[in-house]
């Protein structure tokens, strides 16, 4: 590739940050038509939509996108699928409401913030009575634009949930923030002849009952394999819209166009929101990668899941059961927020884990990670939940362990773990085994390794396996036993056996951790072959 070459594709902007579809279309962004999708949405047999999609997806500029289209503004679609599909171009009147800054409210804030909203369009449109309760105001509003243009109104809310998520895991504010919301949207079913489409976002899926009461004919698309694709960028569209960018990247970089797709795809793919479903890239962390031509956690590094760790809490789950595949049917999963029994809805609607396979037979769903971006950052999340303090020191230790274990000396890896765990506070209940169990999965974890636990072999079960690209061990921990004792279970149930097949040689690691001094207080290392 010569210089002019990379020079005209170092011009490509990219919509970062950016969610207004105007903005985009006018400026030159890049943009990965999803109009064919979007005129299909809005032509739908059901007038009333949800679309839930993890945080970062593209659903305040798909919404956006609705708005310039029912607004009629046809110049902006001018050149995209939706061009050749459109033949009337009606103009509607749209009431747009963004929840996305109501986020860390109480009562008082959440019906200030909603009542903000209403006053913009009462304004638009010459609406008067701003004393009227919210509800009131919302249904008088929707009337009057009605009545004004003499045109059916198009609702569309971004984001309906923000103001609950933060407090899911209470019992108290969840009550009061819900009932709010409750009340706000109650008027939309009364409010039907005078709608031409109403549709909303979010990230988590509550109750028809809790949150839309009146409105119980709303269609939940999230798993509908017709908009799998609607949110998000898929193979496909990298390969037929976005090879100019994998091109100046690879030249950034220095690799290989091979190279650079294989390392996206293992960052910032995998995600699927149905079964089948074509692979989704998320779309935030992708742009941001060619925009700054290095691979970096944008997703998980734009917001700190501290309700994710406050239901982790909760619901007593561990990294381990995070980081392993789980089985779940469809209502397991795909069930509103407030009726959880375990974390499983939440992970998969926050995007923490992703719909990995499926079986007709059993109609069970296989759960997982999507990708390396969100392994790494959650686990850097739970670092300090388990270990004290580790924020200060852990990035470079685990850095610092990783160039040991790409060197294949884990005697040096261990040193750096044992000076580590020795130099933090030590959290409490860490008086058991599992403790220290969890926080090697979650450090081996971090170290971009395939980890696992409890593996079962025809005698027993491995506390850990961890494969490296050159080797793989076998690791077994003792609390309050040295290292003999560890080795001694490795050799007494035969566990390199299970992995003699594995193409890998085989090293056996047998550790003794100090419950006195909360670190590790002896290992062996024994390579079998």
């Amino acid at each position: 590739m010569d210089l002019q070459t990379f020079q005209d594709m170092s011009r490509r902007r990219y919509p970062i940050g950016i969610q207004t579809f105007s903005e985009i279309r006018t400026k030159g962004y890049v943009y990965v038509d999803k109009t064919e999708l979007v005129f299909r949405l809005a032509h739908a047999d059901a007038k009333y939509l949800f679309l839930g999609r993890p945080r970062r997806f593209g659903k305040s500029l798909l919404v956006s996108t609705l708005q310039a289209y029912f607004s009629g503004q046809r110049e902006l679609f001018s050149g995209l699928a939706i061009e050749k599909l459109e033949t009337e171009w009606t103009a509607y009147p749209v009431l747009h409401f963004d929840m996305s800054m109501a986020k860390h409210v109480d009562k008082e804030e959440l019906e200030q913030y909603l009542s903000a909203q209403l006053d913009e369009w009462e304004q638009v449109y010459g609406v008067d009575e701003t004393y009227k309760p919210l509800n009131l105001r919302l249904e008088k509003l929707i009337r009057h634009v009605f009545q004004h243009t003499g045109k059916q109104v198009v609702v569309l809310i971004d984001e309906y949930d923000a103001p609950l998520l933060d407090v899911l895991h209470e019992e108290r504010d969840l009550p009061v923030l819900r009932n709010v919301m409750r009340n706000f949207y109650s008027p939309l079913k009364a409010c039907d002849p005078y709608l031409r489409f109403v549709f909303l976002t979010g990230i988590t899926k509550f109750s028809a009952l809790s949150i839309f009461s009146e409105l119980n004919n709303i269609k939940n698309i999230s798993m509908d394999p017709v908009y799998a694709a609607l949110c998000g960028i898929t193979q496909e569209e990298i390969e037929s819209s976005l090879m100019p960018d994998v091109e100046r990247f690879a030249v950034k970089m220095k690799r290989t166009r091979e190279e650079v797709l294989d390392l996206l795809k293992s960052h910032y793919d995998g995600y699927h929101f149905c079964w089948p479903s074509p692979d989704v890239y998320n779309p935030y962390s992708l742009l941001n990668a060619f925009s700054d031509g290095r691979i970096e956690a944008y997703w998980f590094g734009s917001g700190t899941p501290t309700y994710l760790l406050e239901m982790m809490r909760k619901f007593h789950v561990s990294p381990v059961e995070l980081g392993t595949s789980m089985e779940a049917m469809r209502e397991d999963f795909d069930m509103p927020a407030e009726r959880m029994t375990s974390l499983v809805p939440l992970l998969y609607q926050s995007g923490y884990v992703t719909i990995k396979g499926y079986d007709a037979g059993s109609e069970l769903y296989t759960l997982g990670m999507p990708n390396r971006e969100v392994r790494i950052g959650l686990m850097r999340s739970l670092l300090p939940v388990y270990v004290a303090g580790a924020s200060m020191g852990g990035n470079t230790m685990v850095a610092k362990m990783s160039e040991a274990i790409r060197r294949d000396d884990m005697e040096a890896a261990l040193r750096l773990l044992q000076s580590f765990l020795s130099s933090v506070p030590y959290c409490d209940n860490t008086d058991y085994e599992g403790h220290y169990q969890q926080v090697l999965y979650i450090i081996f974890s971090l170290l971009g390794a395939s980890v696992d636990v409890e593996i079962r072999t025809p005698r027993g079960r491995v506390d850990l396996v961890l494969r490296t690209a050159s080797k793989l061990y076998v690791i077994e921990l003792k609390l309050d036993k040295d290292a003999d004792a560890a080795m001694g279970q490795i050799d007494l149930k035969d566990y390199p056996d299970r992995f003699a097949l594995c193409g890998l040689p085989v090293v056996k690691v047998g550790i003794g951790f100090d419950r006195e001094k909360h670190t590790l207080g002896s290992w062996k290392i024994d390579e079998v072959y």
